[in-house]
């Protein structure tokens, strides 16, 4: 129980974190699915920062997050996620244990924020 307490403060920080600061993108997740104040982060790997990448994608470190810019400034934009197997440090679990999380693009439009 006090796990999921202090999972749960960690995960409501870092939502708030990247909502008031731009960081990530969110969307309402499947309310047949989660609570109403439950929300999905997308991460651009396209175009977040190291912080941002570091903080919201499981299993990826400031080197990491590092190593996804150095890629993404030598090759360009990532194609698809699956590109993220050619950083070094990005393997098949990291990539599946983000994979809904990965977006290529900026989702457009605005999003209110309900927490009841």
């Amino acid at each position: 129980m006090r796990n999921f307490k202090f999972s749960t403060l960690v995960l409501s920080s870092l939502t708030a974190f990247s909502l008031l600061t731009g960081h990530a993108n969110a969307e309402p997740m499947d309310t047949e699915k989660t609570s109403s104040s439950q929300m999905l982060l997308y991460v651009n790997i396209n175009t977040d920062s190291q912080d941002t990448l570091s903080d919201l994608l499981v299993g990826v470190g400031s080197a990491k997050a590092q190593a996804i810019i150095e890629y993404r400034e030598e090759n360009g934009p990532f194609n698809s996620a699956d590109e993220l197997l050619n950083v070094k440090g990005i393997g098949e679990k990291i990539l599946e244990r983000n994979r809904d999380a990965i977006i290529l693009k900026d989702i457009k439009g605005t999003m209110e924020l309900s927490v009841k």
